[in-house]
């Protein structure tokens, strides 16, 4: 008990207390440097524009929340577990070892200056060795593993036009850090006879054995530990006043991004202000402090472009390397860098018009980030900006011209909106003059696209069965606004949503339910975010509801698979579960998956009929987008390969089904569309048939003789 007891070793050996002056000279340095960066870092997010979402609310749970993700990295797991592996053991290594120094200073500057002795002694100094060299090892694997990535595997992912000197002095200072720790270790414990059988120390315990099986004596020993513990202070003492500077900043701006993020980003875009003088993203400061943060939390690691699918098409996005296109334009202009300012989004600006347009507002860019960047708010400033000044594709002004005149992106007659429903063999109710349960929403594609129609009839016969009370809003429904508010155009969504929320407020429903999965995330999660009084006034709009609609969620907004499962589930559609026997696989739709955390519902309907499904391999939060959202199914964009044909190349060549695959389910109208247009494009118009989960229902319940078969029985 004595030994333990009399456990311990001498903090500055070999050091003078001249030495040790000139080190804590050297430290308050490194510390004023690292103040001065960071109050200039803060500053800078200052002079962004006021952000329109709540950030810092309840600060308390964000800053608990952020603490579990970020030292879980259950972000870095999900799809690469070699990078989640590496990154918690220099996390945690790093973390470890600056609590362990904090403790050692808090011994040497407090306790024993209050208490005139040390309580860094016996077992309290033999447990905090072996953690320090437990966690010690664990960051010096850990940056093993990320040098082995980064230039023996050259990693095509971490390699990128913005990697620099920055990225490899921070992995070799970390990594010269806790090796040169490890060395001043060794070498003390051969030096200081005390420390001659500490094997708790047990790395700094083996390299002192090697060592002086090379022949290292304890004189050789103090010698070269002078040399040792300087050249790791000084390295230590410089990366922390480096940290606001470079790359080591992500370990303070990935936290409070972490913090400040939006639960709903992406499927929530950033209002406008009613001021039509307010611009969009004419100069980096109208950016918000967040957008600002964001560019500086980025760590390169090209998790977003790996799974962009615009980037995969050829498409010219790299959503990397537009959040850090902003930061180095900012940063050129920041202090006295010599930048010349230039458009934000333009020819020959910081990001050029057809990136932006290449975006297909999947968000899985935004998934797969481990630090929360919000790409799409950024990318939807530009798009705002883009439109106000004239710069959309021609295609997409189209789309706007019919949609402003007719109130359809197909420019059709409003008053043809319900013709799809005259082959049906019952008459719909009108929810505006009828009180029904359910406010059906069909949508533009289901309403006038030929294909689509087949899907609209489908479902209301699906309702009819289940003997459910539904309307419509026949030629007061017009497009929901979900895509053009994100290629920009925002006014034109304010007057969809306006016109929207007015006709529900005159009708007498209890849910809403949509076909498309884009009108259900708009409305959902959109439409309750939308200042209506502050443009109720505005003579442009044609709306003068002025309250915020359905704030409080009293309203349930649903997809259509969803009211269908507790139809199912309820007994109101009578499914054995045995109707059809189809290999098939299903598409998560990016809005109602990915942005709305809906995966079981379409799973479950699929499974009611019988059908044996198969899983893609990229499903639920790694689906892999249409080619279709963010404008996408108006653009005619030159690509190697289209979206949907990679997506039903996967379905037949990569499904544990292989081509054995007979249909590919889909949920939403607009995937419908793009992999109709891929089985033509793509050649797989013989290999595999692209159906609605509710054609597949419908064909379940002619087999099972709920239903006459055809799609008008009666007719």
């Amino acid at each position: 008990m004595t030994v333990l007891q009399a456990a311990t070793r001498e903090t500055y050996w070999t050091i003078s207390p001249t030495g040790k002056a000139i080190f804590y000279f050297l430290a308050a340095v490194a510390i004023l440097v690292f103040l001065y960066g960071a109050y200039e870092r803060v500053t800078r997010y200052t002079k962004g524009s006021e952000d329109p979402i709540p950030r810092l609310d309840d600060l308390g749970a964000r800053v608990m929340d952020a603490a579990k993700i970020v030292g879980s990295n259950e972000k870095l797991f999900d799809r690469d577990v070699y990078a989640g592996i590496m990154h918690t053991f220099i996390l945690w290594g790093f973390l470890v070892l600056l609590i362990a120094t904090s403790i050692l200073a808090f011994d040497e500057y407090a306790w024993q200056l209050l208490l005139g002795e040390s309580f860094w002694v016996g077992d309290f100094y033999l447990s905090y060795q072996f953690v320090v060299d437990l966690f010690g090892l664990l960051f010096v694997v850990g940056l093993g593993m990320a040098i082995w990535r980064r230039y023996r595997n050259r990693d095509g992912r971490v390699w990128g036009k913005h990697t620099d000197l920055d990225d490899d002095f921070l992995v070799w200072s970390l990594f010269f850090l806790g090796v040169g720790g490890f060395l001043a270790q060794a070498l003390s414990i051969i030096g200081q006879p005390q420390r001659a059988n500490e094997l708790v120390s047990f790395v700094g315990y083996g390299m002192a054995q090697a060592m002086i099986a090379a022949g290292v004596t304890p004189e050789m020993a103090a010698t070269a530990y002078w040399w040792t513990w300087w050249t790791h202070a000084i390295v230590a003492l410089a990366f922390i006043a480096w940290i606001p500077y470079g790359k080591p900043l992500h370990i303070l701006s990935s936290f409070a991004n972490v913090v400040a993020k939006d639960e709903k980003a992406g499927a929530r875009l950033p209002n406008v202000p009613a001021d039509l003088e307010e611009t969009n993203a004419e100069s980096i400061d109208d950016f918000t402090w967040k957008e600002l943060l964001d560019q500086d939390a980025c760590t390169k690691c090209g998790r977003c472009s790996s799974v962009c699918p615009a980037n995969a098409s050829g498409r010219p996005l790299d959503p990397r390397d537009v959040i850090l296109d902003l930061k180095t334009y900012r940063e050129s202009l920041d202090g006295d860098n010599g930048g010349e300012e230039v458009p934000i989004v333009a020819d020959g600006g910081v990001i050029q018009p057809e990136t932006m347009e290449s975006c297909m507002a999947c968000m899985a860019c935004m998934d797969a980030c481990p630090v929360e960047i919000e790409h799409l708010s950024s990318f939807t400033r530009m798009n705002r900006q883009i439109t106000d000044e004239g710069m959309v594709d021609p295609s997409m002004q189209d789309v706007f011209g019919n949609v402003m005149q007719r109130g359809n992106t197909f420019g059709n007659q409003q008053s043809a909106r319900a013709d799809w429903a005259d082959e049906l063999e019952f008459d719909l109710e009108d929810a505006r003059e009828e009180s029904v349960e359910y406010l059906w929403y069909v949508g533009d594609y289901p309403s006038f696209d030929d294909r689509n129609k087949k899907v609209a009839r489908a479902l209301a016969r699906i309702f009819e069965a289940a003997d459910v009370e539904f309307g419509i809003l026949f030629d007061d429904e017009k497009f929901d606004g979900n895509d053009i508010r994100r290629v920009g155009e925002e006014f034109l969504y304010l007057e969809l949503a306006g016109h929207h929320v007015e006709t529900f407020e005159e009708c007498d429903f209890e849910k809403i339910v949509c076909t498309d999965p884009h009108a259900y995330n708009t409305m959902k999660n959109e439409y309750p975010e939308v200042d209506f009084a502050a443009f109720a006034d505005d003579p442009v709009m044609p709306f003068e509801y002025d309250e915020q609609w359905n704030a409080d969620g009293a309203v349930d907004v649903l997809h259509w698979t969803q009211v269908a499962e507790e139809l199912v589930a309820d007994g109101r559609l009578d499914l054995s579960g045995a109707e059809l026997d189809y290999t098939v696989t299903y598409h998560d739709p990016c809005h109602l998956g990915r942005m709305n955390d809906e995966y079981e519902a379409p799973r479950e309907l699929i499974r009611a009929t019988g059908a044996d499904l198969h899983e893609m391999p990229r499903n639920r939060n790694d689906s892999y987008c249409c080619g279709g959202g963010g404008g996408g199914l108006w653009l005619d964009i030159d690509e190697e390969t289209k979206p949907s044909e990679e997506r039903l190349r996967e379905a037949l060549e990569d499904t544990a089904a292989g081509d054995a695959v007979e249909k590919f389910v889909v949920a939403c109208p607009m995937c419908t569309t793009m992999y109709e247009d891929g089985r033509k494009t793509g050649g797989f118009e013989d290999e595999i048939e692209v159906v609605d989960v509710a054609e597949l229902l419908i064909e379940a319940l002619e087999a099972n003789g709920t239903l006459e078969t055809g799609e008008a029985a009666a007719a």
